[in-house]
Protein backbone atom coordinates (compact mmCIF):
# COMPACT_ATOMS: atom_id res chain seq x y z
CA UNK A 1 0.00 0.00 0.00
CA UNK A 2 1.10 3.98 -0.55
CA UNK A 3 0.81 6.98 1.24
CA UNK A 4 -2.65 7.74 2.54
CA UNK A 5 -2.44 10.91 0.33
CA UNK A 6 -3.89 12.38 -3.14
CA UNK A 7 -0.49 10.97 -5.09
CA UNK A 8 -1.95 7.31 -4.26
CA UNK A 9 -5.35 8.73 -6.15
CA UNK A 10 -3.26 9.41 -8.83
CA UNK A 11 -1.67 5.74 -9.22
CA UNK A 12 -5.32 4.94 -9.24
CA UNK A 13 -6.83 6.76 -11.86
CA UNK A 14 -3.68 6.15 -13.88
CA UNK A 15 -4.86 2.80 -14.73
CA UNK A 16 -8.19 3.76 -16.16
CA UNK A 17 -7.94 2.82 -19.47
CA UNK A 18 -7.30 5.13 -21.87
CA UNK A 19 -7.01 2.55 -24.54
CA UNK A 20 -7.33 -1.40 -24.32
CA UNK A 21 -3.98 -3.40 -23.27
CA UNK A 22 -2.63 -5.46 -25.80
CA UNK A 23 -3.15 -8.83 -23.97
CA UNK A 24 -6.76 -9.89 -24.64
CA UNK A 25 -8.95 -13.04 -23.73
CA UNK A 26 -12.72 -14.64 -25.58
CA UNK A 27 -15.32 -14.80 -23.45
CA UNK A 28 -14.72 -18.49 -23.03
CA UNK A 29 -11.73 -18.46 -22.04
CA UNK A 30 -12.87 -15.31 -19.20
CA UNK A 31 -15.78 -18.44 -18.51
CA UNK A 32 -13.62 -21.21 -18.35
CA UNK A 33 -10.95 -19.33 -15.69
CA UNK A 34 -13.71 -17.98 -13.75
CA UNK A 35 -15.17 -21.43 -13.04
CA UNK A 36 -11.96 -22.74 -12.35
CA UNK A 37 -11.48 -19.58 -9.64
CA UNK A 38 -14.28 -20.90 -8.12
CA UNK A 39 -13.41 -24.11 -7.26
CA UNK A 40 -10.34 -23.23 -5.97
CA UNK A 41 -9.18 -21.13 -2.71
CA UNK A 42 -8.78 -17.85 -4.42
CA UNK A 43 -6.72 -15.31 -2.11
CA UNK A 44 -4.94 -11.51 -2.22
CA UNK A 45 -2.10 -11.35 0.20
CA UNK A 46 -2.50 -7.42 -0.06
CA UNK A 47 -5.83 -5.92 0.05
CA UNK A 48 -5.84 -2.15 1.55
CA UNK A 49 -9.53 -2.02 1.37
CA UNK A 50 -9.59 -1.66 5.55
CA UNK A 51 -8.49 2.02 4.33
CA UNK A 52 -12.50 2.45 2.98
CA UNK A 53 -14.24 0.88 5.93
CA UNK A 54 -14.73 4.28 8.26
CA UNK A 55 -14.79 5.82 4.85
CA UNK A 56 -18.44 8.26 4.08
CA UNK A 57 -20.29 7.03 1.38
CA UNK A 58 -18.26 3.03 1.14
CA UNK A 59 -20.45 0.46 1.71
CA UNK A 60 -18.47 -3.14 1.53
CA UNK A 61 -21.66 -4.61 0.75
CA UNK A 62 -21.80 -1.69 -2.42
CA UNK A 63 -20.59 -2.06 -5.75
CA UNK A 64 -18.22 1.26 -5.98
CA UNK A 65 -17.24 0.27 -9.68
CA UNK A 66 -15.12 3.51 -10.94
CA UNK A 67 -14.35 4.54 -8.35
CA UNK A 68 -10.95 6.59 -7.67
CA UNK A 69 -10.84 4.96 -4.24
CA UNK A 70 -12.31 1.79 -4.57
CA UNK A 71 -11.18 -1.48 -6.44
CA UNK A 72 -12.74 -3.77 -4.03
CA UNK A 73 -16.04 -4.49 -2.54
CA UNK A 74 -18.46 -7.23 -2.07
CA UNK A 75 -20.07 -7.64 -5.61
CA UNK A 76 -16.89 -7.23 -7.39
CA UNK A 77 -15.06 -9.56 -5.43
CA UNK A 78 -18.13 -12.06 -6.63
CA UNK A 79 -17.34 -11.04 -10.09
CA UNK A 80 -13.91 -11.49 -10.19
CA UNK A 81 -14.41 -14.79 -7.88
CA UNK A 82 -11.86 -13.79 -5.35
CA UNK A 83 -12.50 -15.64 -2.12
CA UNK A 84 -10.72 -13.28 0.05
CA UNK A 85 -6.98 -12.42 1.29
CA UNK A 86 -5.41 -10.93 3.87
CA UNK A 87 -7.14 -7.45 4.72
CA UNK A 88 -4.64 -4.66 5.38
CA UNK A 89 -3.58 -2.73 8.94
CA UNK A 90 -1.73 -0.18 7.44
CA UNK A 91 -0.62 2.82 9.57
CA UNK A 92 0.95 5.92 7.65
CA UNK A 93 4.75 6.43 9.72
CA UNK A 94 4.73 9.76 11.33
CA UNK A 95 7.55 11.47 12.42
CA UNK A 96 9.09 9.11 15.10
CA UNK A 97 8.61 10.64 18.13
CA UNK A 98 7.08 9.74 21.21
CA UNK A 99 3.96 11.27 20.17
CA UNK A 100 4.07 9.39 16.81
CA UNK A 101 4.58 6.12 18.03
CA UNK A 102 1.77 6.44 20.47
CA UNK A 103 -0.28 8.17 17.40
CA UNK A 104 0.71 4.99 15.52
CA UNK A 105 -0.51 2.85 18.28
CA UNK A 106 -3.92 4.00 18.69
CA UNK A 107 -4.33 4.27 14.49
CA UNK A 108 -3.25 0.32 13.96
CA UNK A 109 -5.93 -0.78 16.71
CA UNK A 110 -8.83 1.02 15.36
CA UNK A 111 -7.82 -0.23 11.80
CA UNK A 112 -8.28 -4.14 13.43
CA UNK A 113 -11.36 -2.80 15.22
CA UNK A 114 -12.89 -1.64 11.84
CA UNK A 115 -12.10 -4.89 9.78
CA UNK A 116 -13.49 -6.90 12.90
CA UNK A 117 -16.51 -4.94 12.97
CA UNK A 118 -16.62 -5.19 9.15
CA UNK A 119 -16.97 -8.80 9.86
CA UNK A 120 -19.31 -8.88 12.72
CA UNK A 121 -21.96 -6.83 10.45
CA UNK A 122 -22.11 -9.00 7.75
CA UNK A 123 -21.43 -12.53 9.51
CA UNK A 124 -23.38 -14.13 6.11
CA UNK A 125 -20.91 -12.99 3.76
CA UNK A 126 -17.56 -12.14 5.31
CA UNK A 127 -15.48 -14.64 7.86
CA UNK A 128 -12.51 -14.01 9.80
CA UNK A 129 -10.17 -16.60 9.22
CA UNK A 130 -7.24 -17.43 12.15
CA UNK A 131 -5.92 -20.91 10.00
CA UNK A 132 -5.29 -22.25 6.50
CA UNK A 133 -8.33 -24.76 7.92
CA UNK A 134 -10.62 -22.43 8.71
CA UNK A 135 -9.89 -20.55 5.17
CA UNK A 136 -10.91 -23.72 3.33
CA UNK A 137 -14.19 -24.39 6.14
CA UNK A 138 -15.19 -20.31 5.43
CA UNK A 139 -14.57 -21.24 1.24
CA UNK A 140 -17.10 -23.88 1.04
CA UNK A 141 -19.82 -22.41 3.28
CA UNK A 142 -19.51 -19.53 0.32
CA UNK A 143 -18.47 -17.01 3.01
CA UNK A 144 -15.40 -14.45 1.75
CA UNK A 145 -11.97 -15.08 4.00
CA UNK A 146 -10.95 -12.50 5.77
CA UNK A 147 -7.17 -12.70 7.06
CA UNK A 148 -5.65 -9.71 8.90
CA UNK A 149 -2.46 -8.72 8.24
CA UNK A 150 0.00 -5.07 9.36
CA UNK A 151 1.52 -3.51 6.91
CA UNK A 152 4.47 -1.57 8.62
CA UNK A 153 5.12 -2.99 12.29
CA UNK A 154 5.21 1.25 13.34
CA UNK A 155 1.64 0.44 15.62
CA UNK A 156 4.47 -2.29 17.20
CA UNK A 157 7.03 0.74 18.11
CA UNK A 158 5.07 1.54 21.45
CA UNK A 159 4.88 -1.80 23.00
CA UNK A 160 5.94 -4.74 20.70
CA UNK A 161 3.96 -7.25 23.62
CA UNK A 162 1.17 -5.53 21.45
CA UNK A 163 1.46 -8.05 18.95
CA UNK A 164 0.01 -11.04 20.91
CA UNK A 165 -2.72 -9.30 21.24
CA UNK A 166 -2.80 -8.63 17.56
CA UNK A 167 -2.53 -12.25 17.01
CA UNK A 168 -4.94 -13.22 19.49
CA UNK A 169 -7.69 -10.64 16.97
CA UNK A 170 -6.91 -12.49 14.23
CA UNK A 171 -3.14 -11.37 12.90
CA UNK A 172 -1.26 -13.67 10.60
CA UNK A 173 0.98 -12.07 8.39
CA UNK A 174 3.68 -8.86 9.92
CA UNK A 175 5.27 -7.30 7.54
CA UNK A 176 8.63 -4.82 9.10
CA UNK A 177 8.72 -1.59 7.14
CA UNK A 178 6.93 0.44 4.61
CA UNK A 179 8.39 3.81 3.08
CA UNK A 180 10.44 4.98 5.56
CA UNK A 181 13.20 2.98 8.04
CA UNK A 182 11.37 2.29 11.63
CA UNK A 183 12.58 1.34 14.79
CA UNK A 184 12.27 -2.59 13.57
CA UNK A 185 14.02 -2.47 10.03
CA UNK A 186 15.46 -0.63 7.03
CA UNK A 187 13.16 0.37 4.06
CA UNK A 188 13.87 -0.42 0.53
CA UNK A 189 12.57 3.08 -0.88
CA UNK A 190 13.67 5.65 2.15
CA UNK A 191 15.65 8.23 0.88
CA UNK A 192 18.17 8.52 3.92
CA UNK A 193 19.32 5.49 3.22
CA UNK A 194 20.16 2.37 5.45
CA UNK A 195 19.79 2.93 8.97
CA UNK A 196 20.03 -0.30 10.74
CA UNK A 197 21.63 -2.27 7.36
CA UNK A 198 19.06 -4.90 7.54
CA UNK A 199 16.87 -5.65 11.20
CA UNK A 200 17.55 -3.47 14.58
CA UNK A 201 18.10 -5.30 17.45
CA UNK A 202 14.06 -4.64 17.68
CA UNK A 203 13.61 -6.28 14.45
CA UNK A 204 15.40 -9.24 15.17
CA UNK A 205 13.38 -9.71 18.52
CA UNK A 206 10.00 -8.98 16.77
CA UNK A 207 10.94 -11.54 14.19
CA UNK A 208 11.29 -14.23 16.60
CA UNK A 209 8.17 -13.18 18.60
CA UNK A 210 6.34 -13.25 15.02
CA UNK A 211 7.91 -17.07 14.39
CA UNK A 212 6.75 -18.19 18.10
CA UNK A 213 2.69 -16.68 17.51
CA UNK A 214 2.79 -18.08 14.27
CA UNK A 215 2.35 -15.02 12.16
CA UNK A 216 4.28 -15.56 8.52
CA UNK A 217 6.42 -12.17 8.03
CA UNK A 218 6.01 -10.33 4.79
CA UNK A 219 9.34 -8.29 3.12
CA UNK A 220 7.74 -6.60 1.19
CA UNK A 221 9.14 -2.65 1.52
CA UNK A 222 12.07 -3.64 3.32
CA UNK A 223 15.91 -3.63 1.80
CA UNK A 224 17.45 -6.40 0.51
CA UNK A 225 19.31 -6.40 3.51
CA UNK A 226 16.07 -6.78 5.35
CA UNK A 227 15.41 -9.64 3.25
CA UNK A 228 19.31 -11.32 3.79
CA UNK A 229 18.77 -11.04 7.60
CA UNK A 230 15.34 -12.62 7.64
CA UNK A 231 16.95 -15.88 5.88
CA UNK A 232 18.96 -16.41 8.95
CA UNK A 233 17.08 -14.53 11.27
CA UNK A 234 13.67 -16.33 10.54
CA UNK A 235 12.60 -19.99 11.66
CA UNK A 236 10.15 -20.01 9.14
CA UNK A 237 9.10 -19.26 5.30
CA UNK A 238 8.45 -15.72 4.89
CA UNK A 239 6.50 -14.29 2.00
CA UNK A 240 6.77 -10.98 -0.08
CA UNK A 241 2.89 -10.00 -0.37
CA UNK A 242 3.20 -7.13 -3.42
CA UNK A 243 6.42 -7.23 -5.01
CA UNK A 244 7.89 -7.57 -8.73
CA UNK A 245 10.76 -8.54 -10.31
CA UNK A 246 13.95 -6.31 -10.45
CA UNK A 247 15.18 -7.93 -13.91
CA UNK A 248 11.72 -6.77 -15.46
CA UNK A 249 12.32 -3.15 -14.10
CA UNK A 250 14.55 -2.34 -11.50
CA UNK A 251 12.82 -1.02 -8.89
CA UNK A 252 14.30 -1.18 -5.33
CA UNK A 253 10.64 -2.69 -4.08
CA UNK A 254 11.42 -5.82 -6.39
CA UNK A 255 13.10 -8.47 -5.95
CA UNK A 256 16.42 -9.45 -7.81
CA UNK A 257 16.79 -13.66 -9.28
CA UNK A 258 19.58 -14.42 -6.73
CA UNK A 259 17.02 -13.78 -4.25
CA UNK A 260 14.23 -14.90 -5.32
CA UNK A 261 15.86 -18.15 -5.56
CA UNK A 262 17.03 -17.87 -2.00
CA UNK A 263 13.17 -17.18 -1.21
CA UNK A 264 12.26 -20.27 -2.97
CA UNK A 265 14.90 -22.21 -1.38
CA UNK A 266 13.97 -21.42 1.98
CA UNK A 267 10.16 -22.20 1.18
CA UNK A 268 8.84 -18.62 0.78
CA UNK A 269 6.70 -17.53 -1.45
CA UNK A 270 6.44 -14.02 -3.55
CA UNK A 271 3.08 -12.27 -4.49
CA UNK A 272 3.27 -10.60 -7.50
CA UNK A 273 1.60 -6.61 -7.21
CA UNK A 274 -0.07 -4.69 -9.87
CA UNK A 275 1.14 -0.77 -8.74
CA UNK A 276 2.40 0.59 -12.38
CA UNK A 277 5.30 2.50 -10.50
CA UNK A 278 6.82 -0.71 -9.69
CA UNK A 279 6.24 -2.67 -13.05
CA UNK A 280 7.44 0.23 -15.66
CA UNK A 281 9.08 3.78 -15.67
CA UNK A 282 6.26 6.04 -15.56
CA UNK A 283 7.49 9.62 -15.52
CA UNK A 284 5.77 12.92 -15.72
CA UNK A 285 6.24 16.49 -16.86
CA UNK A 286 7.05 19.45 -14.67
CA UNK A 287 3.84 20.68 -15.42
CA UNK A 288 1.92 17.70 -14.56
CA UNK A 289 3.42 17.67 -11.01
CA UNK A 290 2.27 21.14 -10.71
CA UNK A 291 -1.24 20.02 -11.99
CA UNK A 292 -1.11 17.38 -9.07
CA UNK A 293 0.30 19.31 -6.23
CA UNK A 294 -2.95 22.06 -7.51
CA UNK A 295 -5.13 19.29 -7.47
CA UNK A 296 -3.85 17.98 -3.90
CA UNK A 297 -4.25 21.49 -2.50
CA UNK A 298 -7.84 21.81 -3.60
CA UNK A 299 -8.92 18.77 -2.43
CA UNK A 300 -6.89 17.43 0.52
CA UNK A 301 -6.17 14.35 2.37
CA UNK A 302 -6.64 11.17 1.02
CA UNK A 303 -8.11 9.58 4.23
CA UNK A 304 -10.79 12.61 5.32
CA UNK A 305 -12.91 12.42 1.38
CA UNK A 306 -15.99 10.96 1.47
CA UNK A 307 -16.70 8.61 -1.84
CA UNK A 308 -18.36 11.50 -3.38
CA UNK A 309 -15.58 14.52 -3.08
CA UNK A 310 -13.51 11.50 -4.55
CA UNK A 311 -15.25 11.26 -7.03
CA UNK A 312 -15.30 14.57 -7.69
CA UNK A 313 -11.61 14.18 -7.42
CA UNK A 314 -11.43 11.59 -10.19
CA UNK A 315 -13.15 13.47 -12.37
CA UNK A 316 -10.43 16.38 -12.18
CA UNK A 317 -7.86 14.06 -12.54
CA UNK A 318 -9.30 12.76 -15.39
CA UNK A 319 -9.51 16.06 -17.13
CA UNK A 320 -5.68 16.66 -15.85
CA UNK A 321 -4.60 13.25 -17.62
CA UNK A 322 -6.29 14.25 -21.02
CA UNK A 323 -4.12 17.75 -20.61
CA UNK A 324 -0.76 16.06 -19.28
CA UNK A 325 -0.81 12.51 -20.38
CA UNK A 326 1.06 9.64 -18.78
CA UNK A 327 2.47 6.54 -19.81
CA UNK A 328 0.21 4.00 -18.15
CA UNK A 329 1.40 0.48 -17.08
CA UNK A 330 -0.94 -2.37 -18.87
CA UNK A 331 -1.82 -5.62 -17.77
CA UNK A 332 1.46 -6.91 -19.89
CA UNK A 333 3.28 -5.32 -17.86
CA UNK A 334 2.03 -7.55 -14.97
CA UNK A 335 2.13 -10.33 -16.98
CA UNK A 336 5.81 -9.48 -17.86
CA UNK A 337 6.12 -9.84 -13.99
CA UNK A 338 4.35 -12.78 -12.90
CA UNK A 339 5.44 -15.00 -16.24
CA UNK A 340 9.29 -13.92 -15.15
CA UNK A 341 9.11 -15.09 -11.75
CA UNK A 342 7.18 -18.43 -12.29
CA UNK A 343 10.21 -19.20 -14.62
CA UNK A 344 12.70 -18.33 -12.06
CA UNK A 345 11.12 -20.09 -9.10
CA UNK A 346 7.78 -21.74 -10.18
CA UNK A 347 4.07 -21.96 -9.44
CA UNK A 348 5.32 -23.51 -6.27
CA UNK A 349 6.70 -20.58 -4.62
CA UNK A 350 4.32 -17.53 -6.63
CA UNK A 351 1.22 -16.17 -5.76
CA UNK A 352 -0.86 -12.78 -6.28
CA UNK A 353 -0.90 -9.52 -4.45
CA UNK A 354 -1.94 -6.72 -6.08
CA UNK A 355 -1.73 -3.96 -4.04
CA UNK A 356 -5.90 -3.40 -4.63
CA UNK A 357 -7.02 -0.13 -2.78
CA UNK A 358 -3.35 0.58 -2.17
CA UNK A 359 -2.54 1.96 -5.68
CA UNK A 360 -2.84 -1.73 -7.73
CA UNK A 361 -4.56 -2.10 -10.84
CA UNK A 362 -3.49 -1.53 -14.39
CA UNK A 363 -4.67 -0.77 -17.55
CA UNK A 364 -6.69 -3.88 -18.64
CA UNK A 365 -7.40 -4.71 -15.33
CA UNK A 366 -9.33 -1.79 -12.92
CA UNK A 367 -10.23 -3.69 -10.13
CA UNK A 368 -10.81 -7.06 -8.55
CA UNK A 369 -13.74 -8.04 -10.98
CA UNK A 370 -10.82 -8.51 -13.64
CA UNK A 371 -9.17 -11.19 -11.98
CA UNK A 372 -10.06 -13.82 -14.54
CA UNK A 373 -7.81 -12.42 -16.53
CA UNK A 374 -4.98 -13.90 -14.46
CA UNK A 375 -6.44 -17.23 -14.35
CA UNK A 376 -6.95 -17.51 -18.29
CA UNK A 377 -3.35 -16.29 -18.53
CA UNK A 378 -2.23 -19.05 -16.51
CA UNK A 379 -4.30 -21.23 -18.42
CA UNK A 380 -3.17 -20.23 -21.62
CA UNK A 381 0.29 -20.88 -21.03
CA UNK A 382 -0.28 -24.51 -19.94
CA UNK A 383 -0.28 -24.18 -15.86
CA UNK A 384 -2.29 -27.54 -14.41
CA UNK A 385 -4.90 -26.71 -12.29
CA UNK A 386 -3.02 -27.61 -9.33
CA UNK A 387 -0.01 -25.25 -9.92
CA UNK A 388 -2.77 -22.40 -10.60
CA UNK A 389 -4.65 -23.45 -7.54
CA UNK A 390 -1.01 -22.73 -5.78
CA UNK A 391 -0.49 -19.72 -7.26
CA UNK A 392 -3.77 -18.84 -6.01
CA UNK A 393 -4.08 -19.43 -2.34
CA UNK A 394 -2.17 -23.17 -2.00
CA UNK A 395 1.39 -21.54 -1.56
CA UNK A 396 1.20 -18.87 1.23
CA UNK A 397 -1.73 -21.60 2.88
CA UNK A 398 1.40 -23.54 2.88
CA UNK A 399 3.54 -21.16 4.44
CA UNK A 400 0.89 -20.49 7.11
CA UNK A 401 -0.23 -23.86 8.00
CA UNK A 402 4.30 -24.25 8.70
CA UNK A 403 3.73 -21.29 10.79
CA UNK A 404 1.04 -22.58 12.72
CA UNK A 405 2.86 -25.89 13.53
CA UNK A 406 6.01 -23.69 14.65
CA UNK A 407 3.72 -22.23 16.66
CA UNK A 408 2.22 -25.11 18.27
CA UNK A 409 5.39 -26.90 18.94
CA UNK A 410 6.62 -23.77 20.61
CA UNK A 411 3.80 -23.65 22.59
CA UNK A 412 3.92 -27.08 23.73
CA UNK A 413 7.23 -27.13 24.53
CA UNK A 414 7.19 -24.01 27.05
CA UNK A 415 3.81 -26.37 28.59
Amino acid sequence: MKRRTLPLLVSLLLSWPLSAAAVDFSADELARAKALQQRLLTLDTHLDTPANLARDGFDILQRHGGSAVSEVDYPRMLEGALDGGFWAIYTEQGDRSEAAHLHDRDAGLARLVEIREMVAAHPDKFALARSADEADRIKASGRRVVFISMENASPLVADPSLLSFYQQAGLRMLSLAHFKNNEFADSATDPKGPEWKGLSPAGRALVQEANRLGIVLDESHASDAVFDDLLTASKLPFILSHSGSRAVFDHPRNLDDARLRQLAAKGGVIQVNAYGGYLTAITKSPERVEAEKALEARFGEYDAMSMAQAQAYGDALKELEARYPVKQATLDDFFAHLGHILDVVGPEHTGIGMDWDGGGGVQGMEDVSQLPKITAWLLRKGYSEKQIADIWGGNVMRVLRQAEAYAARQDAAAH
